[in-house]
Formats: structure tokens, C-alpha cells, sequence
């Protein structure tokens, strides 16, 4: 069902809290409850598997609204990219084990911090030797690992990964912030060994290393449609004590031939796995998420390389060598590869109560697989999509759609659907929509211009689900935006000027390519989305049903709409949300200033924080011992779109 509309909810909840003053005399808020379940937050997901749900429910949809702030920490780490450093973004979630906590910035400095106080314990700095970037990414570093050697004496016994936008592995002493000394040379391990030759900018770690058993597995952004022979996506498992090499998954299709040392290292253009990994200790397994081959936006001269491309693959902790692999789309040329955590759960009546793992895509299908096998708990359809691309590209003639559940993004954007504040901006857009090509869901790219919706964002992005086993629900959000994808023949393009491009317009050049790449959003002239809102939503799914349950509207113009007046249209998002037993769903992500609770069964928006900057990153929560209070806590530091900034921000209910 849909949730109370926004304003109403708000009004409610107004009215709610004079009611609850005038009957308690204007007292103080009811003290948390010191019962119940305590736990920490191991892992940038809470678990291995990324389900991003905690037993925690000292705070629950009744007391939510009492919420404040407990403590902020600044890093200092921000640049508006303006100086000698590319613009930040602050996306970080951070971990809290042996009763500390760790984050990292953008600037790749770890710290830690006591986790009910704020204040901190040691810091370290890599001393970046790189940090002015080209291209559209700001510096970012979504989170760092833990691994704790069972040897008591061992020297780091327990130890903080990081990656770092050097292209460096980098083992920290938990208990100091000092490199372990036994790790690679001087506690690093440098990435860049057999990619091949390219900037720093075209190749670096931005999202956390995961260390399953006692290897450490690491990917690496790589830089989109810039040329056919990118640097290469291997991912690499190392010796989570020694830092020595166990393995490299180079992700070439399986019948291509053995790769030698004479062959030069890894083999280019192959796709890369930028995003959140996810791992299963029991059965020794990593589940990587793949980006595109090169070139992204034209697949005919890949060779096969996309044979992993946009796929959930399985590996083997131990050997890297795959178990299974299952593509979510075929010879992308959209720029959907598959940018979400893989969610691991085991819930009974859900296929059979088969070990799953749930893997949600940027064209807003969710797909329920078999984690031993990689196989469908439900049906995929394979069904014919539009042909006929640039002169010279070979598309696929179908796609796979899931069946349960079913598609949670619209497929289509017709000009009947187009929106506008007035009669002048809709008209605009349904030209816009006559003007390009313009048939639903993998439309290919085309010389005139296409309309890609969902667009490249999303759908689901990196910040991808949460699962509440205990419910059996999977809480989603999502982007809805649609993009102009444009081919532009090589000659045409080489005489482009790529400084009269400003971003959100994109020009990517493809070298070796017959075609660059001209992408931009699909906006009014009024500035705002084509299609209809909510421009943000969350959702919530029940899992053995595979049936929506509730869809809210997720966030508001506020922030970005240069006039007073705030919609409640929902925005675009990038982050994710986190699920309690407490019944509340946390979530960030959009282009307003906001960290939001929702009501986990009817999706009503309970609770919202305003934050200093926006708050695109995926909070979390701890509650460490009997006596003391849950938080919950947010980086709030920007993105591309909005202010950089660098609050670490925690709430928690007022002390009694």
C-alpha cells in the first residue's frame, strides 16, 4: 500500500507531539531503556553478507522522535575542488568493533574514535601522493575492513584494511593506527602491478577491502568510457598477514587462453568490480559485483570480454577461482553494471529457505539467487528487447527480468507520462521524448539520442538493500531519472571542445572506438526531471511473496531547487539504508539535507534529521553494553551534487 502522504504524515506527527506535551506537562522525553539486545557493527554491511539489519530496538518507531545528536566528528578532510585536491565526498560507513570505531575520508585518513564520545583515539595518514583528479568522481573512500589473526602473539593481531586512491592495500594496527610492519613493505601492498599504464585517476580503490578467512579481496574503480584498452578489473585476493599475493581473478571469458608473463599482466578493458563485495566465511566464498567491459557504450569490439561484465560472480576464497556467475544484463551498453552489495540471507518459505543472496541492479530488478549455485529461486525471463543500434554494434535480442519480485522502476517513459510544474515545461519535455528514440527499458544508444530510463544512476546504486530476516522484507531505494545516451561518430566528436561540457553534461571520448560518448540528463527547461515524481523512492518488498508491500516518496527539492518552495517529489539518491528490529528504517542518500526514519511495516516517514551537509553514505548502528544507549550514525559530507563537507554524525536518545 502507499504510505500517509508527507505533509499529512508531518502535520501528524505535529500534532502528536503537542498532545504528548500537554499531557506530560512539557516534561523531558521517556529515558531509553536500558534492556534488550547489544551488538556492534563489524562490517561496512554489519555482516559479511552486507544485510545492513541490526537486532538492536531501544530505538523503535515509538521513541524515534526523540532522537538528537550525541556527538559529531569533523576530520577536516573537504575540498571543493578548487585548491590542489579534487572535490570530496564523504560516503564512508563506518565500522564499530573491540569497542572502537573506524572511517575513513576521502583523503584516505583512517581514524578512530571512542564510539559513544566522538573523541579520538589515533589517526593515520597515507600522505597521498595524488589527489587532484580528472573526471567527474569526487575523492571518496566508502569504508575500511577488520580481521583479527587467531594467533595471540601474532604481531597486528588485529588489523584495519583500507585501500587508497594511490592504489595501495594498506594493514593498520587496530589497537595504534600504526602500519604493520609485516604486511607488504612497511604495511602496503601497491594494486597497480599488471593493470597496465594509466593515471592514478583512471585507477584507484574507493570502495573497502573484505576479508574473508584470512584473505583479503580488493577491486578497483576504473574510469568509464574513456578508451578500449582501460585498465584492467582484476580482483585480487592477498595474505591478510603477510600481504603476499593468493590470487587474481582476471576476468577474461573462460575459453580465452592462458595469460603468461610475456602476455604483459592483466589483460585490459576487462570489467572491473568498483562496488561493495559481500563474503560467506561457511562456504569460503566472495561474491563480486562486475562493472562494463571497454568500451562501455559499444560492445561490438570487446572480443567477449563482457562474458563477466554487469554479473554477480561467485569465487573461491581460497583458489579466486569462480564457482558461478550470473549476468543481470547482457552485452551492456547502458552503464548498468551491477553497482549494489550482494545481500546474503537465509529466510524460511523464501525459496525453499535456500542460502540466498539477493542482488539489486540499477534497472530496478532485484534478483533472488541460490548462493552455492548462482541459480534462480524464481523465475528470470528472457525477454525480447529493442534492436537496431549504431552502424556496426551487435545487441543482444533479450534480457533477463525477474518474476519475484517483479520490476520495482517503471520501464517506460511515454510523453503522456511527462511532467512539468506548467503547461511551458511539460511541453518541452514531450518534445524532448518525440525528438529521441524513445521504446522503454534497453533502448540502445543511438546516433539521434536515446532516452535511457531508468538512467545510469539508477534504479539501485551502491548503497543497495537491507534485509530484515526476522520480517523476511527487503527495504530498497532507489533513483528515478532518466538520461539523453548519444553516439557521436569519431570525427564529429575529436572536434569537440570537451571545456564547454559541464557536468551533469558528459563527454567521454572511447579512443579506439568508432564513437564518443555525449550523455546528459533528461530535464525540462525548467531545470527539472522529465519524468513524473517521486524522483526518490524506498521500498519495501515481503520476500516470500515477492510482492511490494508499501513504496514512499524518498526526499524533497529542498537544497537543490533555487526557490523556497520544497516539493516533497523525492530527490535522487546515492547511499543506502539499514533496518532495526526496532521497526525503523534509516536512510540518507538524497540531494536534501536529511537522514529519515520510516516506519519498517507501513513505510510512513516517522523521523528526519536535518544535517549540516547531505548525508550520501549508508548509516549504521551500535549499542555496545546493558548500560548504555544505542546510536545511530551518518557521515554527512556531500557529493558531486552538493556542499563537501565532513560531520561524522551520531544520535541517540536523550540520557535519563
Amino acid at each position: 500500500m502507499k504510505p500517509v502522504d508527507g505533509t499529512i504524515a508531518r502535520a501528524r506527527r505535529l500534532l502528536g507531539g503537542l498532545l504528548l506535551a500537554l499531557l506530560t506537562g512539557c516534561g523531558s522525553p521517556e529515558p531509553p531503556v536500558r534492556s534488550g539486545p547489544i551488538g556492534d557493527w563489524p562490517a561496512v554491511g554489519n555482516t559479511l553478507g552486507g544485510l545492513k539489519y541490526s537486532p538492536l530496538d531501544q530505538i523503535h518507531k515509538d521513541n524515534v522522535g526523540a532522537l538528537e545528536v550525541a556527538w559529531v566528528h569533523h576530520s577536516g578532510d573537504v575540498s571543493d575542488g578548487t585548491g590542489d585536491a579534487t572535490r570530496t565526498a564523504f560516503q564512508a560507513t563506518p565500522i564499530v568493533v573491540d569497542d572502537t570505531l573506524y572511517y575513513c575520508t576521502g583523503f584516505n585518513r583512517v581514524f578512530a574514535l571512542d564510539p559513544e564520545t566522538g573523541d579520538e583515539r589515533w589517526v593515520f595518514d597515507p600522505k597521498l601522493r595524488a589527489t587532484r583528479l580528472q573526471g567527474p568522481y569526487p575523492l571518496t573512500c566508502r569504508g575500511v575492513d577488520h580481521w583479527r589473526d587467531p594467533e595471540p602473539a601474532a604481531v597486528c593481531q588485529a588489523r584495519i584494511f583500507t585501500g587508497t586512491i594511490d592504489s595501495e592495500l594498506i594493514a593498520l594496527d587496530a589497537a595504534t593506527g600504526q602500519p604493520c610492519p609485516d604486511f607488504g613493505r612497511d604495511g602496503r601492498v601497491a594494486l597497480r602491478e599488471g593493470v597496465g599504464d594509466a593515471p592514478t585517476w583512471e585507477y584507484y580503490s574507493t570502495s573497502p577491502p573484505l576479508v574473508v578467512r584470512d584473505v583479503v579481496v580488493v577491486g578497483a574503480l576504473v574510469a568509464d568510457s574513456l578508451r578500449v584498452d582501460a585498465p584492467s578489473g582484476v580482483v585480487r585476493g592477498f595474505d591478510a598477514r603477510t600481504g603476499a599475493l593468493r590470487w587474481a581473478f582476471d576476468p577474461v571469458p573462460p575459453w580465452w587462453p592462458e595469460r603468461g608473463e610475456e602476455g604483459g599482466g592483466y589483460q585490459s578493458g576487462t570489467p572491473n568490480v568498483w562496488s561493495l563485495l559481500a563474503g560467506d566465511e561457511e562456504r569460503g566464498l566472495v561474491f563480486i559485483p562486475t562493472g562494463n567491459a571497454s568500451p562501455d557504450s559499444f560492445g561490438a569490439i570487446r572480443r567477449g570480454l563482457d562474458h563477466y561484465a554487469s554479473s554477480t560472480v561467485a569465487l573461491d576464497v581460497e583458489t579466486g577461482a569462480v564457482v558461478w556467475a550470473f549476468q543481470t544484463v547482457h552485452r551492456d551498453v547502458w552503464d548498468y553494471d551491477v553497482a549494489s552489495q550482494p545481500a546474503l540471507f537465509q529466510i524460511e518459505g523464501v525459496g525453499g529457505g535456500a542460502p540466498a543472496l539477493a542482488q539489486a541492479t540499477k534497472m530496478g530488478h532485484v534478483f533472488l539467487l541460490h548462493r552455492e549455485t548462482g541459480k534462480p529461486l524464481y523465475p528470470v525471463e528472457e525477454r525480447p528487447v529493442p534492436q537496431g543500434g549504431v552502424p556496426g554494434e551487435v545487441l543482444s535480442p533479450t534480457q533477463p527480468f525477474p518474476t519475484h519480485p517483479p520490476p520495482l522502476h517503471p520501464a517506460s517513459l511515454r510523453p503522456d507520462d511527462v511532467w512539468g510544474f506548467t503547461f511551458v515545461d511539460r511541453g518541452d519535455c514531450a518534445d524532448k521524448l518525440r525528438h529521441y528514440r524513445n521504446e522503454g527499458i534497453f533502448t540502445p544508444p543511438s546516433l539521434e539520442g536515446s532516452i535511457q530510463y531508468p538512467g545510469p544512476a539508477g534504479g539501485a546504486n551502491w548503497g543497495g538493500v537491507a534485509i530484515d530476516p526476522e520480517r523476511g522484507v527487503l527495504y530498497v531505494n532507489q533513483t528515478r531519472a532518466g538520461v539523453v545516451h548519444q553516439l557521436v561518430p569519431r570525427a564529429e566528436f575529436d572536434s569537440l571542445d570537451p571545456a564547454s561540457v559541464v557536468y551533469p553534461e558528459e563527454l567521454y571520448p572511447m579512443a579506439g572506438a568508432p564513437y564518443g560518448v555525449r550523455r546528459s540528463p533528461l530535464l525540462s527547461n525548467f531545470g527539472a526531471p522529465c519524468n513524473p515524481p517521486p524522483w526518490g523512492t524506498l521500498t519495501a518488498v515481503d520476500l516470500r511473496s515477492g510482492q511490494v508491500l508499501w513504496e514512499s516518496t524518498l526526499g524533497t527539492t529542498r537544497d537543490q531547487a533555487p526557490w523556497p518552495l520544497w516539493l516533497d517529489n523525492g530527490a535522487p539518491n546515492l547511499g543506502g539504508s539499514i533496518v532495526t528490529a526496532g521497526g525503523v528504517v534509516f536512510v540518507g542518500a538524497t540531494t536534501d539535507k536529511f537522514l529519515r526514519g520510516f516506519d519498517a511495516d507501513t513505510g510512513e516517514e516517522i523521523w528526519t534529521a536535518r544535517l549540516p551537509y547531505t548525508g550520501n553514505a549508508t548509516p549504521m548502528t551500535y549499542r555496545l553494553r546493558p548500560d548504555s544507549r544505542q546510536f545511530v550514525v551518518i557521515a554527512a559530507g556531500g557529493h558531486g551534487w552538493s556542499e563537501p563537507g565532513d560531520a561524522l554524525t551520531a544520535y541517540a536518545l536523550p540520557v535519563e
